[in-house]
C-alpha cells in the first residue's frame, strides 16, 4: 500500500530568532507557570485606594436638594428596569423586576426623609 505522506512528514525545523533574549524568555515562562500553578507566589500588596475625585458634590448643597436628586434618580432607575424587564426573557425578567422592586422601595425611603425634613420641628 502506498502512502502519501512519508512518516514522520519531512518539514522544515521552526527558525530560531536571534534576537529573543533567553533570560527575558525564562522570566516571561517563570510568571506564566507561577500564575497557573502557584497563584501565591504572585501576591502583591494591593495599593491603597485612592478615592476619584472626578464625581464630587459641592459641600454648599442642602440635604433637601441631595434628597429631590436622589429621588428623581431613583425613580429614572425603576423606570429603566421596568422597560428593561419587558424586553428580556422571563428568568432575566424575574431578576430585574426585583431590581426594580428594590429601587422602588429605596425611592419610597428617601421620599419619606425628605418629607419629614419639609415637616415643620
Amino acid at each position: 500500500m502506498f502512502k502519501v505522506t512519508s512518516n514522520p512528514p519531512d518539514t522544515d525545523p521552526v527558525p530560531h530568532d536571534a534576537s529573543l533574549d533567553p533570560k527575558k524568555l525564562k522570566e516571561a515562562t517563570d510568571r506564566a507557570l507561577n500564575f497557573y500553578l502557584n497563584p501565591g507566589a504572585l501576591k502583591e500588596p494591593i495599593p491603597p485606594r485612592k478615592p476619584g475625585i472626578i464625581f464630587l458634590i459641592d459641600p454648599a448643597v442642602d440635604d433637601e436638594t441631595l434628597l429631590v436628586q436622589t429621588c428623581e434618580s431613583l425613580a429614572s432607575a425603576s423606570d429603566m428596569a421596568s422597560e428593561i424587564a419587558d424586553s428580556i426573557d422571563i428568568s432575566q425578567r424575574r431578576k430585574m423586576l426585583i431590581l426594580q422592586q428594590v429601587i422602588m422601595l429605596s425611592e419610597l425611603v428617601v421620599g419619606r426623609v425628605l418629607d419629614n425634613q419639609r415637616l415643620p420641628h
